[in-house]
């Protein structure tokens, strides 16, 4: 959800919605409140516009529609039946700029606002819930709306406006997006508890050169860790399944079906043992990311805040 600023006039949030519809939509505004009182002179004292601006405005519709909306008798109208076919319709519109008006200065109200939030499916059992409450110690009424996805996909709704900011990792590089590293996750060889590795605490990832790869999807940033520190290792993983989400791959190496690169989980998995990477050394950075050049509302700045704060503290320990 992108809020851009404007040149143009803008109406206080602290105004009427009436106020805004008029700002919006002047000539639809203005002709449905002549219409409503069938005279300009009330009409215009109390839409608080001079008469002649309003007369004006009513000419021009009129000229832009090339149909007469109303019959005139001096400064006493009555609305001809295309009148009236019209003023149901410009009702049903301005009642929805007003709906719409509402809900967009809802969303930016600094103490119940909404803050549109993306994260790694990887984050969502622990992390999130607990980065949430933290928030809303300060900040209790704020609303939220959570998104979780792989990187890649929630860039891209970051640059179409769908969500102010999003914890991703790899930490994106990219012209159009301000991103800020907030920690570092440590990944861990997950091998099935019967494996003939699963003695071992820790282990050189040369020496599953040789093991069957459950990994996550090609496009997902931790795919690419994965197949850059195999590369590092001095091989290429063989992949037998990939999947959409970390906990399914656990649940696959305790199938003994493969043997996969993770983060460690918020709860342990029975019948899977992590051994700790020692070379190369296999960690993930985590951060967080939003649109270059995007205003804030005073919610999403304020959560914006809190995230930099827990640089180096983001994870639970």
């Amino acid at each position: 959800m992108v809020h851009q600023q404007s040149s143009r006039p803008r109406v206080s949030p602290s105004g009427d919605t009436e106020d805004i519809v008029a700002l919006l939509a002047p000539r639809l505004a203005h002709f449905a409140g002549v219409a409503r009182t069938e005279h300009v002179t009330r009409a215009a004292q109390e839409m608080n516009v001079p008469q002649s601006t309003l007369s004006r405005a009513l000419v021009r519709l009129e000229e832009d529609l090339g149909v007469d909306l109303f019959v005139r008798h001096g400064r006493t109208l009555a609305l001809t039946v295309a009148g009236r076919t019209f003023l149901g319709s410009v009702e049903r519109a301005l009642a929805e700029v007003e709906r719409a008006a509402d809900e967009v200065r809802a969303d930016a109200d600094p103490a119940t606002g909404k803050v549109a939030f993306g994260f790694l499916h990887t984050m969502g059992a622990e992390t999130v819930p607990g980065l949430l409450h933290a928030f809303r110690a300060d900040h209790p009424r704020v609303r939220f709306s959570l998104v979780q996805n792989y990187g890649e996909a929630m860039l891209e709704r970051l640059r179409a406006g769908e969500l102010d900011l999003c914890l991703t990792s790899p930490v994106p590089d990219a012209p159009d997006l301000v991103a800020r590293r907030l920690d570092e996750q440590k990944l861990r060889l997950v091998v099935p508890a019967d494996h003939a590795l699963a003695g071992r605490r820790r282990i050189r990832l040369a020496e599953a050169a040789d093991e069957i790869f459950v990994t996550l999807e090609p496009g997902y940033g931790l795919r690419r860790i994965t197949d850059a520190l195999c590369k590092e290792a001095g091989f290429r993983p063989r992949v037998a399944f990939e999947g959409e989400e970390a906990e399914t791959l656990r649940g696959l190496v305790a199938a003994g079906l493969g043997v996969a690169l993770l983060p460690p989980p918020a709860v342990p998995r029975p019948g899977v043992v992590e051994l700790t990477v020692t070379a190369p050394r296999a960690a993930r950075e985590i951060g967080v990311a939003w649109l270059a050049g995007r205003t804030d509302t005073p919610p999403v700045a304020a959560f914006k805040r809190f995230l930099l704060s827990r640089r180096g503290n983001l994870l639970p320990s």
